[in-house]
């Protein structure tokens, strides 16, 4: 029974560093989709808007695929925090699954829109990968700062409060601060997909100085922000392992200027390899951080784990599948790596 209860803890543990892994090239993949979107409601040109369509047109989907595969090991791993979670964020996701709907409705049919829908459709482009960004920002901001649960005598917890219980002044932040940093991720992705000399590549470079600066305050103040409001981040930052912790830090000013350094000599894809090695850094840190809650104050990942039938039944089943998907990401991104101009337009 002892073996079986530490395969157990060792299999739900992989489950859990297999679902941040989801999230995480979620983020950085369609994070820069979303980000290049963003961008494209400030672009006046109706060519160039249609050619940063046609610069995701064949990777965006396989991006997205990453948050579907997350939610199944979330719902087939963790089911009872699955459940209790959509509750709480059933409005802040709604709204980002409109906008991902409405994106990907406007990419797939601005080739077939009339000339005078398509002012339309580029607008619903922008502004369902805003609506996303943001609405998914809050969700994780929501998550961070828990949510409460019944305790009735053998019944499976569920969440009791309100529908807007997630909104609050760090959930808003979080949400802003993931438009901030999409949006600079959205920047490099366009630098790097179009020929150097396209007018829309120029303005990508003049917005990216500014949009850097921006997301390097936005990291500061989210770090700052967590270490006053949350107990379980203050207890490992100032713990006896302090001097660790600031490790961190320096490490990410250490990628930051590398990434710096490559968009000066327009190393674009280096500048975008240094950025995702910022995310991934900061991202692991905080799941460093949050162990063993994967919602912190409400759920660690065994007691939100599925029994062990349903967890090995899981595994054996689907445990197969992201590795796949990895390869056929990375052979995607390889296809479609060469860069483009407006001439491209997606109509």
């Amino acid at each position: 029974m002892d073996n079986l209860t530490q395969i157990e803890t060792i299999v739900t543990f992989a489950w859990w560093l297999a679902l941040d892994l989801c999230v995480l090239l979620y983020v950085v993949l369609d994070g820069a989709d979303l980000g290049a979107g963003i961008f494209s409601l400030f672009v006046r040109d109706e060519a160039e808007r249609g050619a940063i369509m046609s610069a995701m047109a064949g990777t965006w989907d396989a991006n997205e695929t990453w948050l579907i595969v997350a939610g199944g090991v979330l719902f087939g791993t963790f089911p009872f925090v699955y459940g209790a979670t959509f509750s709480y964020l059933m409005l802040p996701l709604a709204l980002a699954l409109w906008g991902m709907i409405t994106r990907a409705v406007a990419l797939e049919f601005r080739h077939l829109a009339h000339q005078r829908w398509l002012r339309f459709t580029d607008f619903a482009f922008g502004f369902g990968s805003l609506t996303t960004t943001f609405f998914g920002g809050m969700a994780v901001g929501a998550v961070l700062q828990g949510y409460p649960l019944t305790n009735a005598p053998g019944q499976v917890p569920t969440y009791i409060g309100g529908a807007l219980r997630f909104i609050s002044p760090f959930s808003l932040w979080t949400g802003v601060a993931a438009v901030v940093a999409v949006l600079l991720a959205g920047l490099l992705f366009v630098r790097a997909r179009f020929e150097k000399g396209e007018p829309i590549r120029r303005q990508a470079a003049a917005w990216t100085n500014a949009v850097f600066y921006l997301a390097l305050a936005a990291v500061g103040v989210t770090l700052l922000a967590s270490a006053l409001l949350f107990p379980w981040a203050q207890a490992r930052w100032f713990g006896p392992y302090t001097p660790l912790w600031a490790m961190i830090p320096l490490a990410v000013l250490f990628v930051v200027v590398r990434m710096r350094a490559a968009m000066r000599v327009e190393r674009d894809l280096a500048a975008i390899l240094w950025f995702n090695a910022g995310v991934a850094l900061m991202a692991g840190a905080m799941l460093a951080t949050m162990y063993p809650w994967l919602v912190p104050g409400t759920w660690t990942i065994y007691a939100g784990a599925s029994p062990a039938v349903s967890l090995f039944t899981f595994t054996l089943a689907m445990g197969g599948f992201i590795p796949i998907m990895i390869m056929y990401n990375a052979y995607q991104i390889w296809v479609f790596r060469a860069r483009i101009s407006a001439l491209a337009a997606y109509h």
